[in-house]
């Protein structure tokens, strides 16, 4: 029994071992249960091309053409898309069409998935909350609903990985440049726009169901507000200050989502979440590049539960409460800005981390620290650089840099921020926006690693 699976190529921005982590183990459970592990990808600094890990590697595009001629040539009995990342999973409608056996989860539901349109339809079909939202095919309809639901807006385009072409606007020249984008990026599938909501904590599930039912799931949550890419942003398992009544809803939406697009195998769930009130944000349906972490954590390894549920073994469910975790991990994400010049550090909604790290420890705190250390933060910080924008964040931030001021840390603040420190008996040196043109400059102050 011959089983082909698609690997997730070339390393890039988005797509990297974390995939190649869920090829290795998929291969493995397939070898594990009497199968011949048939692999397709073409990166040699992978783990999944290495001689010894499937029972026959063709190094070679994964692309339509190529796919079904190793499918033909090792007469598979069918082909697995759900581990490599986006490239496989945008092949599976074309396979389908053309007569491939696509094991795991119909082709057919991944298309609704992937599809803004027809999954934001069946999320309203399902009484599953989400964001406002419209499918537009011109500048006039995106300013129309623009106009009920006014800004800031998400452009989504269908079928991308790590929000390639995503965008959040503020006017109506920015609604035009990410939707002139969007469309060039995926010129086959509608773009839709979403009501952004801000201060929105974002929660992520990874999850594993056999037939509609779910039988693993992990739930984590983010550091940082949505807004940032989930790939970019530091990752908390288990949550450490989400409501339990949260926690509830998503597991909840979670099954719905699960058992309306019958999933069999891997998959990914994002959510906003503000008090106790949750909205989805997207499902992939596939493996996510926090599967490895999540598989860590828990101790159990999600990719073998997944491919066991493909093969129809029906794997007994995972029953494993949160709260018998003793130890907190951290996903945090590792930036290139300072090589490549030019590269803008804002982080946004299309992914621009090219590595991490995972730390474990006693507590959330803990397991922080270590993270800034592995990636290179320099501690401890001798002085600060403060920019705070609007006056709420400015207030929400106060009782940190408290802290950091009893700690002896030194701030530089830009005109506004400083005033609102001095208001607050915290003291800081002016420093001025680079584009004022005025000394002592920010720009200079970070050149010169002050």
């Amino acid at each position: 029994k011959n089983v082909l699976l698609l690997g997730s190529g070339a390393y890039r921005i988005g797509s990297s071992v974390e995939f190649d982590w869920c090829c290795v183990n998929a291969s493995n459970t397939l070898r594990k249960n009497g199968y011949r592990s048939i692999l397709l990808n073409y990166n040699p600094e992978t783990v999944s091309t290495d001689y010894d890990v499937c029972d026959r590697l063709y190094f070679d595009n994964i692309d339509l053409e190529t796919v079904l001629d190793i499918y033909e040539r090792e007469q598979c009995v069918g082909v697995i898309v759900s581990v490599g990342g986006q490239i496989p999973n945008n092949l599976a409608i074309r396979l389908h069409e053309a007569g491939v056996n696509i094991l795991g989860t119909s082709p057919v539901d991944i298309d609704r998935a992937e599809n803004r349109h027809k999954f934001s339809t069946l999320l309203d079909e399902i009484n599953v909350d989400q964001p406002p939202w419209a499918e537009v095919g011109s500048m006039k309809d995106a300013m129309n609903f623009i106009q009920k639901i006014g800004y800031p807006v998400l452009l989504r385009p269908s079928y991308v990985l790590s929000g390639a072409a995503m965008g959040v606007a503020t006017s109506e020249v920015e609604t035009q440049r990410f939707l002139e984008k969007a469309t060039d990026v995926s010129p086959e599938h509608p773009v839709v726009i979403t009501k952004f909501f801000e201060n929105n904590q974002e929660i992520e599930v990874d999850a594993v169901a056999d037939r509609g039912e779910i039988i693993a799931m992990a739930v984590s949550e983010h550091v940082e507000n949505a807004g940032v890419h989930s790939g970019d942003a530091t990752l908390v398992f288990p949550p450490q200050r989400t409501y339990l009544e949260t926690m509830r809803r998503v597991r909840n939406n979670t099954r719905k989502i699960a058992g309306s697009l019958n999933v069999t195998g891997p998959f990914n769930v994002q959510y906003l979440s503000q008090g106790t009130s949750v909205r989805v944000i997207e499902c992939n349906l596939r493996a996510s590049r926090s599967f490895p972490f999540v598989s860590k954590i828990y101790k159990q390894n999600f990719i073998e539960q997944a491919m066991k549920a493909i093969l129809g073994m029906s794997p007994n469910r995972i029953e494993q409460s949160l709260f018998d975790i003793d130890y907190v991990g951290v996903k945090a994400p590792q930036f290139s800005f300072t090589r490549l010049q030019g590269a803008d550090p804002t982080l946004g909604v299309e992914m621009s981390s090219t590595g991490e790290v995972g730390c474990l420890g006693d507590d959330f705190e803990e397991a922080f620290l270590k993270s800034l250390i592995s990636v290179g933060f320099t501690l401890p910080i001798q002085s600060v650089l403060m920019s705070t924008g609007p006056l709420g964040d400015k207030v929400s931030f106060l009782d940190g840099a408290r802290m950091m001021h009893e700690q002896g840390i030194k701030f530089y603040a830009t005109p506004g921020t400083s005033e609102f420190l001095e208001q607050h008996d915290i003291p800081s040196e002016i420093v001025h926006f680079p584009s004022e043109h005025r000394a002592p400059s920010a720009g200079d102050l970070i050149e010169n690693r002050a």
